[in-house]
């Protein structure tokens, strides 16, 4: 699977980058119609109540494409949270999905 970072507001991460990687790894092999991931982290002034973290992942499968974003008080909960969203998506995907 092709990966694409994109960073707003916050300089480029390794870790980041490596955590995303992984939990996308788990994906490629349960759900092997999945061929690109977009990966948007963006950091946002808010005050301390808010949740200024910011993960947008964007995948790129037959039909349209999925997309689930999640806003956490840190990357890895909104990592975390995003992948959770995607698999719900992508398991209805391959439930509609017919093999011919």
């Amino acid at each position: 699977m092709k990966t694409i970072f994109e960073y707003t507001n916050i300089s480029a991460s390794d870790r980041l980058e490596t955590q995303v990687k992984d939990k996308l790894d788990m994906i490629e092999e349960k759900f092997p119609f999945v061929i690109r991931a977009d990966i948007f982290f963006k950091k946002t002034n808010a005050s301390n109540n808010e949740k200024a973290h910011h993960c947008g992942i964007r995948l790129s499968a037959p039909g349209p494409r999925i997309y689930a974003s999640s806003d956490e008080n840190n990357f890895i909960d909104a990592i975390n949270e995003t992948i959770r969203d995607l698999k719900d998506q992508l398991e209805r995907r391959k439930e509609g999905m017919k093999a011919y």
